[in-house]
């Protein structure tokens, strides 16, 4: 909606801070994420597209937010959320600092199941993904992500883990034969309560 305020974890060089900042015209944008050096990268990237005024990155840690509770209309992270050990803690920041009314997004790469499809989906992770990350990084050490794919749960596990951390799953959309998975969800803060009883 109007002046929306979107976070997006895991940040990076802020590319889907950009496309979230082009997708909502007069809302702001927090890009968010450990690396100084990408955020460098993506600061510069703000100055030269002229979005500097409506994306601002900060650097920290997904597991303790920086911002207050419900401060956010939705929050997103794509391809992050494999790599911070503690999930179900980055997972209930992120439904502590989004709205009731607002939505949360993790769009993460996956292990394909099925079978024909599986298999191309299987040979796009594990073959496909490394060489563009090689070639695009320069590095080899960009095969870590296949493992780390593999490690990653099954999506009817993963939306268990997010509805336990205080966010009602509302779809789950694989996209590229499967390669990848779309969550999204929305805060329900009825936990808010117990935890306070507790």
């Amino acid at each position: 909606g109007p002046g929306a305020r979107v976070l997006d974890l895991a940040t990076g060089i802020a590319d889907l801070a950009v496309a979230l900042a082009r997708a909502v015209p007069d809302g702001t944008v927090v890009g968010f994420d450990p690396s100084a050096g990408m955020l460098a990268v993506g600061e510069r990237k703000l100055k030269r597209l002229a979005l500097d005024g409506r994306v601002q990155l900060l650097r920290g840690d997904a597991q303790a937010l920086p911002f207050p509770d419900d401060s956010f209309d939705g929050a997103t992270i794509a391809f992050g959320i494999r790599n911070v050990p503690d999930r179900p803690r980055a997972l209930a920041e992120m439904a502590r600092v989004v709205r009731p009314s607002g939505r949360v997004a993790v769009l993460e790469l996956s292990e394909p199941r099925g079978r024909v499809l599986g298999s191309i989906a299987r040979f796009h992770v594990h073959t496909v993904v490394p060489w563009l990350g090689s070639l695009l990084s320069g590095a080899r050490e960009y095969r870590y992500l296949q493992d780390s794919i593999a490690r990653f749960p099954p999506p009817a596990e993963f939306a268990a883990m997010m509805e336990s951390a205080g966010l009602a799953v509302e779809e789950i959309a694989p996209l590229t034969f499967g390669a990848c998975c779309l969550f999204v969800a929305r805060p329900h803060k009825g936990s808010k309560a117990l935890e306070a009883g507790r």
